[in-house]
């Protein structure tokens, strides 16, 4: 093995289920800086890593069901031996089928039969993988650019020391959000989308603002959710989380959350943390 001190600054090593968005993951590292490689020999990763110069740029491998010589147990102890961060991308199967309909790509592990059973085979054999994952990515809900700020928040190499922060709109009926960390609910608040004249409009707009804040109880949640976070969010840094996603839901997400979502990520601003607001579904 590499002595320590003559490895890169970071090792982040990439694998999981084919369809799941591997090669954007790792072009989204690429693009933070990483100096990346695809589908890598696990045997020849002691030389990569022993050849890497730890002055310059962080390192991350791709693995898959491809990869010559793959060999979970052997991924597993490279990471441990290496420090490395280990990402494994996940999705449901019935997307991942989608997924390879649509580009009509054969399943690695289902050469001559269908998709769905290579899929099948790949899940059970990748759970190892699944379990010691550091950082557990379910790409079901997410696009590329979802993917590529998920990525973003937790590798950002200029980003920094403190905890990056997103605050996630979102609509209920289409589904909770699998990145969040925590769920606020605020169908509760009074709903601008039975007004005829706020319906069309969104909680960006001034007018569903201010009828949001009318609300009796809608100062108290917004105070409350400030106080569960302020001592949070310092020990989440203290332990070395580097992202994470607080999501705030409404029926649809488009008027109560989306406000409350642009208010909490100011909010963080004012109190030291990179924080950004994300309204998953506003244009639905």
């Amino acid at each position: 093995m590499t002595p320590k001190n003559n490895r890169p600054n970071r090792i982040v090593f990439v694998t999981g289920l084919s369809g799941a968005g591997l090669s954007s993951a790792l072009d989204a590292l690429e693009d933070l800086g990483y100096e990346v490689f695809d589908n890598f020999p696990v045997d020849l990763v002691d030389q990569l890593i022993s050849e890497s110069d730890p002055d310059q740029k962080p390192v991350a491998v791709g693995f898959d069901t491809r990869t010559r010589g793959f060999d979970i147990d052997r991924i597993l102890e490279l990471s441990r031996a290496y420090d490395a961060t280990l990402i494994t991308l996940i999705a449901d199967e019935a997307v991942l089928l989608n997924r390879f309909n649509l580009t009509r790509r054969a399943h690695p592990l289902a050469k001559d039969r269908p998709a769905s059973a290579g899929i099948k085979k790949e899940m059970t054999l990748l759970h190892p993988l699944r379990d010691a994952a550091d950082i557990l990515i379910d790409t079901t809900e997410l696009s590329i650019h979802d993917l590529r700020r998920v990525m973003r928040g937790h590798f950002d190499t200029d980003a920094s020391e403190a905890l990056t922060l997103t605050v996630m709109s979102f609509g209920f009926k289409h589904g909770l959000p699998r990145e969040a960390d925590m769920i606020f609910d605020a169908r509760f608040l009074r709903n601008p989308h039975w007004e005829s004249d706020l319906k069309p409009l969104t909680g960006l707009e001034e007018k569903v603002q201010q009828y949001i804040n009318e609300d009796p109880d809608f100062e108290d949640f917004v105070g409350n959710i400030k106080s569960l976070l302020t001592p949070l969010l310092p020990r989440y840094a203290k332990e070395g989380k580097s992202y994470l996603t607080i999501a705030v839901g409404c029926t649809g997400g488009h008027h109560r959350s989306v406000y409350i979502a642009e208010l909490l990520s100011g909010w963080l601003k004012t109190q030291n943390f990179p924080a950004t607001a994300h309204h998953r579904d506003l244009e639905r």
